[in-house]
């Protein structure tokens, strides 16, 4: 049983880290109805930004974790603004195709510029544990879900109270309406990617300190991002972070009982039995 408590703790943790990087892709989808498919791709270029660029330099850690997450929001702004905008409106297959496009460039471009190793961010926490209640914890895991917390807590406060956010919920509703309101969709669409790159760079900088990562983990990225985003509700920020915590628990649950092989089939079928049972995800999408 005590097995059991550790497991479902690192997953409730790790959950954390699976929330952030699902948080990008339901604000793109909640906001464009478009799927962005360069999602991981941008959680995997702010790794390497960080672990590549920032820390040789010889700036810490969390001042390069800072300097990281306004790097990506003006990243995430430019492509929207510059490349994907100009696919919107076409029918779903543009989107998906121009997106799918940048991920190619992307993932190439790091191989190109940081060969295949694979890279993570050498801390002194990365070894480091935490005692709950007589089980041991990794530090970085706790980071996880504490940063995962607030990045959750900050969107939320942000899309509740803020102009910014009220105009980015009319966009996202009903966008001609918006645009009587003298909102500009495309404006409005260019701050969203953005703020989903930059929730992407916190995963980014989470995701150098939890684990490895090579050119191409972007794509595993996007695969938890959307089985997070499907199990916890298209669109709903809560929602997809509590679909982060299930799907996490899932599959260090199926590691635990049927070996680490099976990690990923156990949180497959938490997605598949979501789909069957509960097609409008954990929480739809009723309040942001």
């Amino acid at each position: 049983t005590m097995q059991l408590v550790e497991t479902l703790l690192n997953g409730l943790l790790v959950g954390g880290l699976y929330g952030v990087i699902g948080l990008g892709l339901s604000i793109n989808f909640g906001t464009m109805r478009v799927v962005h498919l360069a999602h991981g791709d941008l959680i995997v270029l702010a790794a390497y930004f960080l672990v590549t660029i920032l820390v040789p330099a010889g700036i810490p850690p969390l001042v390069a974790a800072a300097i990281v997450i306004p790097v990506l929001f003006v990243v995430g702004w430019a492509l929207q603004r510059f490349v994907v905008g100009r696919s919107l409106g076409r029918g779903v297959l543009p989107p998906l195709i121009v997106t799918f496009g940048i991920s190619m460039v992307l993932q190439n471009v790091l191989l190109l510029g940081a060969t295949a190793d694979a890279r993570t961010l050498h801390s002194s926490l990365a070894s480091a544990g935490v005692h709950i209640g007589g089980l041991t914890v990794p530090v970085v895991r706790v980071l996880d879900f504490v940063v995962g917390l607030a990045c959750l807590g900050i969107l939320l406060l942000l899309l509740a109270r803020t102009a910014l956010g009220r105009a980015l919920r009319a966009t996202s509703d009903d966008s001609e309406t918006a645009r009587l309101m003298a909102i500009d969709p495309r404006t409005m669409y260019a701050a969203a990617a953005g703020i989903a790159a930059a929730t992407g760079g916190v995963a980014g900088v989470l995701l150098a300190a939890t684990s490895t990562f090579y050119p191409s983990t972007g794509s595993e990225m996007l695969l938890v991002a959307f089985e997070v985003v499907v199990v916890g509700g298209l669109g709903s920020l809560t929602g997809t972070f509590l679909g982060g915590i299930l799907l996490a628990m899932a599959q260090l649950l199926g590691a635990r009982l049927f070996g680490p092989s099976y990690a990923l089939v156990a949180g497959h079928v938490v997605v598949l039995a979501t789909l069957v049972f509960r097609p409008q995800g954990l929480l739809p999408r009723t309040a942001p």
